[in-house]
């Protein structure tokens, strides 16, 4: 007999199913309670309450631990591209040779981009914020590929609209930054690969050959892959619920890139950078932000440690931080901002103060350096979050759609005013 708990209301008595996850989680299936009983559950923010089955990520915040379909993300991060690691989380296999070499293939012919979403760039202000600019030109794909918007799309059909949005996002990333210069666009060279064709039409120039170091293209793909999925946060669990409408690809993926524009989920990179901005302008006295951090009195909190769903650690910080000093060693760069920050890890990883309340830098810190090191604006930092988080929100939407759940409705409960009669105007 399956095991179950029984919720008592009243004289009633109602079971809720026990439903068990293949890593141990448990829940209580009340599906059927408001059916049954007349009662929903209360649950702001969603903080305990389990929307859908998935097996794409799996997450740990005690233990720190993150697997993407059963993979630990230390072995993806060491041994994986970025690409393979997508092909991962949307068709739930390690490709073979084969597969990888044909996926990259798919990809690298649709990297190009009608000529006339240059428009769409020359309309946005100058000082426009990169993630406006980036979920508006994703929503608006869908007008350059009508095909997606056809009801009832085969398996096959899907599967060209998901290779497209790969492939153009790069081109569309790469483009946010040149407009913000002031720069002409580069095009994409199918004969890189996607990460390395990133960079080059990132950093590029029409007018000179840029080289990039091999330590520079790993350090991106890891962070690419760091980002790739996270379980049901707020963009993804966003893109789930856009989709259930049956909304385009494209549009589901703009409303994910709006959730991760907000500061308490994708900008804490670029917070980050700004904290030690701020530290800089008042003379980089560490020790003094540090005793301010301590004091409960203080409002000040240091960005970039600690994490709300890892208590322990973050197990992609421990990645990224190798990552991190690799790249500031090879590049050579004299950066007081980047000084300061690694005069707060090293008081973070040995004050006991912070030891004991397991604030470590997490993924953010070092991601924010790494970016700055590579000379990417701030701005720009949550652009390319959304970049490494595409293949995860693909796959959550996907997953969704096989899964054929119901359009996303959730419930409330209503505390307005009961009831009143209309006054007319002249008696208000």
């Amino acid at each position: 007999m399956s095991e179950s708990a029984q919720l008592k209301i009243g004289d009633k008595t109602f079971e809720l199913p026990v439903i068990e996850g293949t890593e141990g989680e448990k829940a209580l299936d009340i599906s059927k309670l408001r059916d049954e009983s007349g009662y929903v559950t209360l649950d702001i923010g969603y903080k305990n309450t389990g929307a859908t089955k998935s097996a794409i990520t799996f997450l740990d915040g005690e233990k720190g631990i993150l697997k993407y379909r059963g993979y630990s993300i230390e072995q993806l991060a060491e041994q994986s591209t970025f690409i393979e690691v997508a092909y991962l989380l949307i068709y739930g296999e390690l490709p073979t040779a084969a597969q990888l070499k044909e996926f990259e293939h798919e990809i690298s012919i649709h990297t190009l981009v009608h000529e006339d979403m240059k428009k769409f760039f020359d309309g946005f202000p100058s000082n426009s914020h990169p993630m406006g600019q980036l979920s508006s030109v994703v929503g608006a794909l869908a007008a350059f590929n009508p095909a997606s918007l056809k009801q009832g799309l085969s398996p096959e059909e899907i599967n060209t609209e998901i290779i497209k949005l790969i492939a153009k996002m790069s081109t569309v990333v790469s483009w946010i930054y040149k407009k913000s210069l002031g720069h002409p666009v580069i095009y994409p060279q199918n004969k890189l690969d996607y990460v390395t064709n990133f960079l080059h039409m990132t950093f590029g120039q029409r007018t000179e050959v840029v080289d990039f170091d091999p330590v520079v293209v790993n350090a991106m793909n890891k962070l690419l892959i760091l980002h790739a999925d996270h379980e049901q946060n707020c963009s993804a669990s966003t893109v789930r619920i856009v989709g259930s409408s049956d909304a385009n690809i494209y549009a589901s993926i703009s409303a994910g890139i709006s959730a991760l524009w907000g500061p308490l989920h994708g900008g804490a990179n670029q917070a980050v950078i700004e904290m030690l901005e701020k530290i800089k302008l008042d003379g980089g006295d560490t020790e003094k932000w540090i005793a301010k951090a301590k004091d409960k009195k203080d409002p000040f909190r240091l960005m970039g440690f600690g994490h709300r769903v890892y208590k322990n650690f973050d197990p992609r910080a421990k990645i990224i931080k190798k990552a991190c000093d690799d790249i500031l060693e090879k590049l050579g760069i004299n950066n007081e901002v980047l000084d300061i920050a690694k005069k707060l890890e090293e008081v973070a990883l040995k004050d006991p103060y912070f030891v004991q309340r397991k604030l470590y830098p997490n993924v953010d810190f070092y991601s924010g350096i790494i970016y700055t090191a590579l000379g990417f604006p701030t701005d720009m930092f949550t652009v390319l979050f959304a970049l490494g988080r595409l293949p995860g929100w693909i796959a959550q939407w996907k997953e969704m759609k096989e899964n054929k759940e119901p359009i996303g409705r959730p419930r409330q409960i209503y505390v307005g005013v009961k009831s009143r009669d209309y006054v007319p105007m002249d008696k208000r």
